[in-house]
């Protein structure tokens, strides 16, 4: 069996917590299913700063990766154009997950976009509904809702217990951008 056939069930996995690794975890898991001949959509909310992973669409046949996010970090309050960016991201993976399309749907810092109530948990958990059975669904960010933690039919925690961060080290390319 190969590619589009692999998955016969999509499920709905969740990484949060406060460690490093979840969209690392994400990116790992697209790769895996590029490899098996799997297309993947991989949708990030509230970035719009350049990740190394954007360079994957040049590189992966199946690999798509879209932004929903300005060039800077959410700091205190989202902006009206924070908001904006985030809804029509949301509205855009709803028709990638229910469309059958896509043999996985990455929905990278989507936690973090309900945490600064870009758009509900509700609103999630409609477009949940809406996928289509072969889908597998992966949700990233910190700060998961219980309600999507129910929802969810895996969830990972990623616990922080040492981090360079503390000792000054700043993001490096290639391992954490």
């Amino acid at each position: 069996m190969k590619g589009r056939d692999i998955i016969k069930k999509g499920y709905i996995q969740v990484y949060t917590g406060n460690g490093k690794g979840k969209t690392t975890a994400a990116l790992g898991l697209s790769l895996r299913a590029v490899c098996a001949g799997q297309k993947v959509f991989f949708g990030q909310f509230v970035k719009g700063m350049e990740y190394s992973e954007m360079k994957a669409v040049e590189f992966l046949d199946g690999f798509e990766l879209k932004q929903y996010g300005r060039k800077c970090f959410i700091v205190d309050k989202p902006t009206d154009e924070d908001i904006r960016l985030a809804v029509n991201g949301l509205k855009e993976l709803e028709k990638k997950i229910g469309s059958g399309d896509y043999d996985v749907v990455v929905m990278d810092e989507l936690n973090i976009a309900i945490f600064f109530k870009l758009f509900s948990t509700d609103d999630v958990i409609q477009v949940l509904n809406k996928k289509h059975p072969k889908t597998e669904i992966i949700i990233t960010g910190r700060y998961a809702p219980e309600e999507l933690v129910e929802r969810a039919d895996l969830v990972t925690e990623m616990k922080e217990i040492k981090h360079y961060y503390q000792q000054g080290v700043q993001a490096r390319v290639g391992i954490e951008k």
